[in-house]
């Protein structure tokens, strides 16, 4: 591979040639003469014989094509697909298109009619079926030829049976336990089937070459009400008609597992595969230094393609760097790509470790991605800095040949952000928010979400909407935003997969800056007209979020997303670190644990101000809480609490302004009740702000150990 810095020139390249197949020539042929006989038999012979071997050369003919068209689509030649970086920036070959079967809530049926964001999202099925005497539920029923190529379930308890009938048969070609089968090793292991943050996934394809039908043995989940409880998404191709397609079987899986054994370490190695062998490479690095309002960039002069792009930005304030310095990208004359650098490369607001297959994050703040990137004369590639600090940049970019044909496509990075967006309260404070509306021929290969939570409840309910060329209901219908991201559940841990990841959900739970991101290998969706994708902001509480969505794609000439540049978005301030509001309380430190707003309704109605209380959990002994108390004006006061106690409450000693006042307080009770009033006191305030400190020294010997506090309310008064 060879380097040379930016900014220098390389030798002159020629475009590469695309090598022609060359004709063969038509020998000359004549009509065999007759045999120099009158024999009308003899002519019939050769007749007989010339005819025989006409016959026999159509039918070699006839089984080639038939031999050579058997496998156009097949298991093996879907693994190899997978990790082929290159075929996803021409239009698919064979073409297929690419639809969503899932549990969403059926009452959902058009935008302006009531239950359009209804969410009961699970146990819905397309019918149900008598097999064999037993009741089967069909998830999903597709004619052919096609392939499942992405499974997302989940449930509170994995006892069902999936069943896979292929083709019309009466028997099923898979036949496994729902968390066995999704997630688990009854095909196959990780990183293909795994679970990520409580969500079991599945990306081992399944071809067929007539219909699939996939059936679910319905699990009545005694402790959910006696419901049957299961969440799932299939994703599945149809490809053209005519097209070969050789179904999965069992068989074929086994023989195609030291192929799948090399795939899963490949996609765990991102930067092992480049499209062409490293002779072919080239590498341009180098250090760019932007001042406000400037760019810097270089300029690519020829036909080829990116294949690996890398930047570490250096700043004072290097999370405001990551959003207002912007990658900007042309080729061929159009711009396709305008995104703030570090929802480019999925991480979100600050350097949040993580890597993907197309996508890396290093702790170092290096960050990488392998999209191909394909231009048919040249590409121009740019860093603007749209804040108002100096930013150094360093840049490494390789390229390697690429012919460009009717079938290649640019590569698009849309971004799009609305801030302090209102959420109601669940249902019917719901709306859609658009990731992205294209106009063109294109296919859409992933997207990431970068999102502000300002309220201490679940802000992802909402569910995917993916409308394909005008399409007027969508064909991903989805059932929830962690469902989409391959998570299930609200659950903020972090996680990262090759297919998809959460590189951060800053907390305490859902608090703060979060990161969602995915990408589609077998599971992106072509589109010949246009693309819409929408995502339901379904909050639980009434409150203010910031949505970033950044949406990658790939399109023909002329293809555009209806959003443009958006600077003034990208200058605006964002923090590492977001401050802990809870209303009623300034949260000034915590040693350990997370703190947030519950709600209390269900122990009673009442009982508590406005049905909540602030609660400390995931703490120890010896762990601290710091509070802020203020005044008005100096004067002695004391401090009245309104504490919750609980079977797994702790015993908690209190401090002022870092002084113990009184003896430790158990706060154990076989019941979840308010705790007796508590008065601290009386203390001599001046006018600055003071603390109260909430130290955990130990739990009753009857209590569970879990070592919880829960506040309802502080009160500062005068002192009598």
């Amino acid at each position: 591979m060879r380097r040379r810095p930016i900014g220098t020139a390389g030798p002159a390249r020629k475009r590469p040639s695309v090598p022609c197949p060359r004709k063969r020539r038509s020998r000359s042929s004549t009509t065999p003469s007759r045999l120099a006989s009158s024999s009308e038999t003899g002519d019939r012979r050769e007749k007989a014989m010339w005819t025989r071997c006409c016959f026999i050369a159509i039918s070699l003919c006839i089984a080639a094509v038939q031999t050579a068209t058997a496998a156009e689509v097949s298991l093996p030649t879907l693994l190899d697909e997978m990790t082929d970086r290159a075929a996803l920036a021409r239009l698919p070959e064979p073409a297929y298109t690419c639809k969503q079967a899932s549990s969403y809530d059926p009452r959902s049926v058009a935008p302006d009619r009531p239950g359009w964001f209804a969410n009961g999202d699970h146990s819905q099925y397309v019918r149900s079926e008598k097999v064999n005497g037993r009741t089967e539920w069909v998830m999903m029923d597709a004619e052919g030829p096609g392939a499942i190529v992405r499974w997302w379930v989940t449930s509170g308890k994995y006892e069902g049976t999936i069943r896979v009938y292929l083709d019309g048969a009466d028997k099923p070609v898979i036949e496994a336990n729902v968390g066995e089968l999704v997630g688990g090793a009854a095909l196959v292991g990780p990183p293909l089937s795994e679970v990520r943050a409580n969500g079991r996934n599945l990306y081992l394809p399944i071809p067929y070459a007539k219909r699939c039908k996939v059936t679910f043995d319905r699990n009545f989940h005694k402790s959910f009400k006696g419901e049957d409880l299961l969440y799932y998404q299939i994703n599945y191709r149809t490809y053209a008609p005519g097209t070969m397609v050789e179904s999965f079987s069992m068989a074929g899986l086994d023989a195609a597992k030291d192929q799948i054994a090399t795939l899963q370490k490949t996609l765990l190695d991102p930067a092992s595969v480049m499209p062409e062998p490293a002779t072919k490479l080239e590498t341009l690095e180098g250090v760019l230094d932007i001042g406000p309002g400037q760019s810097r960039g270089i300029s690519l002069p020829h036909s080829g393609a990116i294949c690996r792009l890398s930047v570490k930005l250096g700043a004072k304030d290097p999370v405001q760097a990551l959003r207002s310095t912007v990658l900007v990208m042309e080729f061929d004359g159009e711009q396709t790509v305008w995104c703030p650098v570090g929802d480019f490369f999925g991480g979100g607001v600050g350097v949040n470790p993580y890597k993907g297959w197309y996508r890396k994050v290093d702790e170092d703040g290096t960050m990488t991605c392998w999209w191909v990137m394909p231009f048919e004369k040249d590409c121009q590639l740019a860093l603007k800095n749209v804040g108002d600090q100096a930013v150094k940049a360093a840049v490494s970019v390789t390229t390697c040949p690429w012919t460009w044909d009717d079938r290649s496509m640019y590569f698009h990075a849309t971004w799009r952000q609305q801030r302090k967006m209102e959420t109601g309260n669940l249902e019917d404070g719901a709306f859609d928010w658009n990731y992205v509306t294209v106009d063109g021929q294109g296919v859409f290969v992933g997207d990431t979400l970068v999102l502000l939570n300002r309220a201490f409840a679940w802000w992802g309910e909402g569910d995917e909407k993916i409308y394909v060329d005008g399409e007027t209901f969508p064909s991903h219908f989805g059932t929830g935003s962690e469902d989409y991201y391959g998570y299930a559940w609200c659950t903020p841990e972090f996680f990262e997969s090759p297919f998809h990841g959460q590189p951060r959900a800053e907390g305490p739970g859902n608090y703060g800056n979060v990161t969602n991101t995915r990408v589609r290998l077998l599971d992106a969706v072509p589109f010949d007209k246009s693309f819409r994708f929408d995502m339901e902001v379904w909050h639980a509480a009434r409150t203010h979020v910031d949505y970033a969505a950044t949406t990658y794609w790939y399109g023909r000439p002329g293809a555009r997303a209806t959003v443009g540049p958006m600077p003034e978005e990208a200058k605006q301030p964002v923090k590492y670190d977001t401050e802990v509001v809870i209303p009623g309380f300034k949260v000034l430190r915590r040693t350990a644990g997370t703190v947030e707003i519950q709600n209390v309704h269900v122990f009673g109605p009442g009982k508590w101000l406005d049905d909540d209380q602030l609660w400390w959990q995931r703490a120890k002994p010896g762990n601290q809480l710091d509070l802020a108390l203020a005044v008005e004006k100096p004067g002695k006061y004391v401090v009245k609490l309104a504490m919750t106690k609980a079977p797994d409450y702790a015993v908690v000693q209190f401090h002022v302004d870092g002084k113990k006042v009184g003896e430790p307080v158990d706060f154990y009770d076989p019941v979840v009740q308010p705790a007796e009033p508590i008065t601290l006191g009386p203390f001599d305030f001046g006018k600055k702000e003071h603390v109260l400190t909430i130290e955990i020294v130990g739990a009753n010997d009857q209590a569970a150990k879990a070592y919880m506090v829960g506040l309802d309310r502080i009160e500062i008064v005068p002192a009598r």
